[in-house]
């Protein structure tokens, strides 16, 4: 995987130089407008990310997602029009602890693109507190779930900001005034829910899902995270990871079950028949939804999970 991988980069980025060479168009439109190439040129690694920088940016950036709505981010292999967008950007902006690296993918692609990193791309977590995966050799491997909570979605948010107030001084109060209204919305999200969760019954406490994305989440919100496997880069719905949370769960009062909407079901579902507890609903976790669908931004979808994951637990 790795060689086809740098394969593809390579190619790509030998079509990237020589559409770069070929390209003489003019940076206004037919209306004598200012076109997309005179704005703040974004890409980001997901669509989560992507989602916050328009937040921040509006109409004064033009932005580019890498990984597609739906899939893990975890491990994924950059497309030509990938490659070319990094190459053209003036900031690119992705998660970090531990969470584009599942095949070197996003390393690989900011060489391949000639980026420094702080220079030209920055990871959104920065000023965050790293929580660490709990089956590793080393305990200094980072879980990289940190938006889950949405005070370090605040802080994603903040660090954005601050990226693009420095690469585009011209409207610098723009994007600290979108940020300030973004994050104050944030925040009321984030302290309702506190309250709300108060009232859940510690014996129920106990949020179970597929993947173990949902540790800041818990943390955030009062509740002790349980999970099928770790991390999605690991082997999944193993006998021995089977058997480890089947019995968590017969030993607890949980009323109910979690699926994310990125992984495949089947492992959930193979749960809730051995412990005789239904799937209440579908959450998020590395993507948001499909435009025009419920949680398809990362208020919306904090909202949805917020929302399903109480209902949930209080039945």
């Amino acid at each position: 995987m790795k060689r086809k991988l740098s394969i593809l980069l390579a190619a790509a980025a030998s079509l990237v130089l020589l559409a770069a060479c070929g390209s003489g168009q003019s940076k206004t439109d037919a209306s004598g407008e200012n076109s997309s190439e005179e704005k703040l040129q974004v890409v980001a690694t997901n669509s989560i990310i992507a989602d916050m920088a328009k937040e921040i940016g509006g109409e004064l950036i033009a932005l580019h997602s890498i990984v597609p709505v739906g899939t893990d981010p975890h491990e994924y292999e950059p497309l030509p029009q990938d490659i070319q967008k990094a190459s053209e950007a003036d900031v690119v902006l992705y998660n970090g602890l531990n969470l584009e690296t599942g095949n070197g993918w996003f390393e690989k692609l900011m060489d391949t693109a000639g980026k420094k990193e702080n220079t030209d791309y920055f990871a959104v977590s920065r000023t965050v507190t790293p929580m660490y995966l709990s089956n590793q050799e080393s305990s200094h491997t980072e879980d990289p779930h940190a938006w889950l909570d949405i005070s370090n979605g605040i802080a994603y948010s903040e660090e954005i900001a601050r990226i693009f107030a420095e690469k585009d001084l011209e409207n610098k109060e723009k994007y600290l005034e979108n940020s300030e209204a973004y994050t104050e919305k944030l925040k009321e999200l984030d302290q309702t829910a506190k309250a709300e969760f108060s009232d859940i019954p510690e014996e129920k406490r106990l949020l179970v899902t597929s993947e173990g994305a949902f540790k800041y989440f818990s943390k955030a919100y009062g509740l002790t995270a349980a999970y099928i496997w770790e991390i999605n880069t690991e082997s999944q719905g193993t006998p021995e990871q089977m058997k480890t949370i089947i019995d968590t769960v017969k030993s607890s009062d949980v009323p109910s079950l979690f699926v994310e909407t990125s992984v495949d079901a089947r492992s959930m579902e193979r749960l809730s028949k051995e412990a005789d507890l239904p799937i209440y609903s579908k959450i998020f976790t590395d993507s948001v939804a499909e435009k025009g669908e419920d949680g398809d931004s990362y208020y919306t979808m904090m909202k949805w999970n917020l929302e399903k994951i109480h209902e949930g637990l209080s039945q």
